[in-house]
């Protein structure tokens, strides 16, 4: 069975939504953040060495990185569900966006991140990452054009891994600028599948 370690409030919540939209069976090991710097604990740390989440255990095989995870789980256990066929023309857009998550996503995000905790000091900045939001995030937005989700009518592990990034720039920045991403976050956040993900998970601030 699937053994995930998931720290409150991270990346990992998405391993979890993967596993339930797939209907696999997985345990949880469940990691809590220092309530005072947000970290997460020493424990984690026997487990990766950087004390990082989502770490995935399947038999002797343990594996880091979201979109690692996510590949290695649809290539096993996937059966052709939430990803296109390789063959397929849509391969290489489901796999740029798979990667967009973490790539060009989430750097805008954690400059945002760490520019608020630097006050009146981050204000010479602000303008530069601000326009890097808008540059990525207008580009998923423009992306999703009139589907429901990435890849068109049905969801896919791109959805899955770009729900982190979208999830906390709304929070960071706010989604006003793109109303498309903000009516994919309702569509996907209401899926029977994510609510589950939320349930096994635990209380989840984005």
């Amino acid at each position: 069975m699937i053994e995930v370690h998931h720290l409150n409030n991270s990346r990992s919540q998405r391993i979890l939504w993967l596993l339930e939209e797939l209907e696999l069976e997985y345990s949880l090991v469940s990691y809590q953040r220092d309530a005072q710097t947000n970290l997460a604990p020493d424990s984690l740390k026997a487990i990766h060495p950087l004390g990082k989440s989502p770490v995935v255990r399947d038999g002797a095989l343990q594996l880091y990185e979201s979109g690692a995870i996510v590949e290695y789980i649809l290539d096993r256990y996937g059966q052709g569900r939430l990803a296109p066929p390789r063959s397929s023309p849509d391969y290489l857009r489901y796999l740029q966006l798979l990667h967009f998550a973490e790539g060009s996503a989430m750097t805008p995000v954690l400059l945002k991140l760490y520019l608020t905790r630097l006050a009146q000091a981050a204000e010479p900045l602000l303008p530069r990452v601000h326009s890097e939001i808008e540059n990525n995030f207008g580009f998923l937005n423009a992306e999703l054009g009139q589907a429901d989700y990435f890849l068109g009518s049905e969801l896919t592990a791109a959805d899955v891994m770009l729900s982190f990034p979208v999830q906390a720039i709304r929070m960071l920045y706010t989604l006003d600028s793109f109303p498309k991403l903000a009516a994919w976050r309702e569509r996907v956040t209401a899926r029977p599948a994510y609510a589950r993900a939320i349930e096994r998970g635990g209380p989840y601030l984005y």
